[in-house]
């Protein structure tokens, strides 16, 4: 007993794709790429939100509270996925595993929280566009996503500790690139119904609850649409709300299925390549989904481009 103890404190070994030695230097190179990208992009958002008055409303300020997510959760995953994949070395401390998947559940959770509030500031804007400078106030913003960022740890405070004080009978290989839920989950060498159950019932809150809001949401903005008369009207309120669309579409199409399923039936090959999607593709093209569909986003990025060439 003592030496498993002992051994728990010692790390862990991510397999990752060490399995496909062909494949860790084209990875490298993709996931590299995709986290310059992601930095980039948001940080892009990040400063137009802060440097163009124009974009000082409710929803770019949930944009901006986006992609510092998107930020820091590639940067809790990504340095140490690159480490792992450039080198022979793939070993990560008990403590950096801890660490890292505090991390990545405490922001998937923020993430799915703040994707319904944004959802309800399009509510806000399209079903009641006379009063949504009084409904969208700053105060509620800064509550809403305090909501969001507390609700997403909060969740990871329960369920991180829970995974990591699993027995493991000195098992150390985590058959994933990363340390994460399903993964460390699949590793333990006692009945983890329990635990399953009690990740199901918090995912209700965190996952379930947020896109029944979202969908509830656009419900309301679908019939609102369908009720404008003029064709540029109803253009104007797709293009309002079809990149947020998008956005959740890619996240939770991916959350649900590595997150709602038993662990008896999940691949990790399947694992592997889902959460290399959601990891580095959906915060490197977020960005990228409003920045091509908003109109207000090209004029402020031309705008300070602009004084930045009259400077020079």
């Amino acid at each position: 007993m003592e030496k498993d103890n002992t051994s728990s404190f010692e790390g862990f070994f991510l397999v990752g794709f060490s399995d496909r030695p062909h494949l860790e230097l084209i990875l490298f190179v993709v996931v590299l790429s995709f986290y310059l990208l992601t930095l980039l992009g948001n940080m892009t958002i990040i400063l137009l939100s802060a440097l163009d008055s124009r974009l000082h409303t409710p929803m770019y300020f949930f944009l901006a509270n986006l992609s510092f997510l998107d930020m820091c959760f590639t940067t809790g995953s990504i340095p140490q996925m690159l480490y792992n994949l450039w080198g022979p070395d793939k070993t990560i401390s008990y403590l950096g595993c801890a660490i890292q998947l505090y991390f990545v559940l405490a922001l998937g959770g923020v993430e799915c929280v703040l994707l319904a509030v944004m959802a309800y500031d399009r509510y806000a804007a399209v079903c009641k566009p006379l009063h949504y400078t009084v409904i969208m106030h700053p105060r509620l913003c800064g509550q809403l996503a305090s909501v969001a960022w507390l609700s997403g740890f909060s969740n990871s405070l329960i369920m991180a500790p829970q995974t990591l004080m699993l027995p493991r009978c000195g098992h150390m290989r985590v058959d994933h690139f990363l340390c994460e839920m399903p993964a460390l989950i699949g590793m333990a060498c006692v009945d983890t119904m329990t635990l399953q159950a009690l990740a199901f019932a918090l995912a209700i809150f965190i996952i379930l609850a947020p896109l029944f809001l979202i969908l509830i949401s656009y419900g309301y903005i679908a019939g609102a649409v369908f009720r404008i008369k003029s064709a540029a009207g109803r253009k104007k309120a797709f293009n309002t709300c079809s990149s947020h669309l998008i956005v959740v579409s890619l996240f939770y199409g991916t959350i649900i299925y590595m997150y709602l399923q038993p662990a008896n039936t999940y691949s990790q090959d399947q694992g592997k390549f889902l959460t290399l999607f959601y990891t580095i593709v959906t915060p490197s093209v977020n960005p990228l989904i409003y920045t091509l569909r908003n109109k207000d986003v090209k004029e402020a990025m031309k705008k300070v481009l602009g004084k930045g060439s009259a400077e020079a």
